[in-house]
């Protein structure tokens, strides 16, 4: 009797485990919450980016001006402050740097869009108007809202 055993498996108590499979599926869940995470975090944030110097501006029934590319954007706060683009200039500094860009950028026929706050002193605006019109700018437009409302 004990010889007919010799082949077999001796071991009584141990168990016999089997090996899973490797899974090769990727889980996507942590990939598709982390997408969504991210979408909502653009959406909140893109309005935020478009705005410039934030200044109160007066409202108009006149349309909108298309444009192919970024216009250059002088704006004036309600403190006077004169903004090229995004930063702070001095008003004598002003028409060397639109100069300056605007021939790396193809020539004088640049437009430029003059942003005042509805409650800057009209002069203020129409000093720094002055001093691009003085300087050979001829295309230099005012910025407005849309008139809301009747």
């Amino acid at each position: 009797m004990a010889a007919s055993n010799i082949g077999g498996p001796v071991a009584v108590g141990r168990r016999r485990h089997r090996r899973r499979a490797v899974m090769s599926e990727i889980n996507v869940t942590p990939f598709v919450d982390v997408m969504l995470v991210l979408l909502i975090i653009f959406m909140v944030s893109a309005p935020l980016l478009t705005v410039g110097v934030p200044i109160d501006l007066p409202q108009t029934q006149a349309k909108g001006l298309d444009q192919d590319r970024e216009p250059l954007t002088v704006t004036v706060n309600v403190q006077g402050q004169v903004f090229l683009q995004n930063s702070e200039v001095k008003l004598d500094e002003l028409v060397p740097k639109l100069q300056a860009i605007t021939q790396a950028r193809g020539g004088l026929d640049e437009r430029i869009y003059v942003r005042g706050d509805r409650k800057v002193d009209y002069g203020t605006v129409m000093k720094v108007m002055g001093r691009l019109s003085s300087a050979g700018f001829r295309r230099v437009a005012l910025v407005t809202e849309v008139e809301q409302g009747s």
